[in-house]
């Protein structure tokens, strides 16, 4: 009898749970000035490190804002324009080619031309889809100077499950376009 009630306890058929995400919990945005080092300031968060870029392409200038608790990157590249429209028009053109590039994975890709409160000229580019980059900016004062910025999350984990973390730096993002100013 105790035979026949182990045969008979023990179940095949096997359900698998559901794939569960990390909870993020997300801090209060703070914000703290960058470096007078540079030609260009903004205000970024607080929760993050401000540091030079480390690709092997890097200029003078470029930086990286890292959240190490998000891994997540903002690459900001910078090129001086000297007041030639040939330099802008090209560094808007590899901007609008970079952001391209994600149209493969991308369901879709929202620009939008903004003036910032200072006065200057911003094109923010948001991405759907399953793509390394969500968010990517350009903002310039179209006669000296031009700076790009895009967010990278260095995470193998689907966007829908990122979403928080992607609208909070989105938003740290944000505020930094809007406290840019040129030194």
């Amino acid at each position: 009898m105790l035979f026949a009630a182990l045969l008979t306890a023990c179940n095949r058929e096997y359900a698998p749970k559901p794939k569960g995400y990390n909870r993020l919990i997300l801090p209060e945005a703070e914000y703290q000035l960058s470096p007078d080092t540079l030609p260009y300031r903004f205000e970024y968060s607080q929760h993050a490190r401000f540091q030079k870029d480390t690709s092997w392409i890097r200029e003078r200038h470029w930086v990286e804002i890292y959240y190490p608790e998000l891994k997540a990157t903002i690459h900001i590249t910078y090129k001086k324009i000297n007041g030639s429209d040939k330099l802008l028009k090209e560094y808007l053109e590899d901007a609008y080619v970079l952001t391209s590039k994600h149209q493969i994975k991308a369901y879709a890709i929202e620009e939008t031309l903004v003036k910032t409160p200072s006065g200057k000229t911003a094109v923010i580019a948001e991405l759907e889809g399953e793509v390394p980059s969500q968010f990517q900016f350009t903002i310039t004062d179209s006669v000296r100077n031009f700076l790009r910025g895009a967010v990278y999350f260095n995470v193998k984990v689907q966007n829908d499950s990122l979403a928080p973390a992607i609208d909070y730096v989105k938003k740290d993002a944000m505020h930094l376009i809007n406290t840019m100013n040129w030194r």
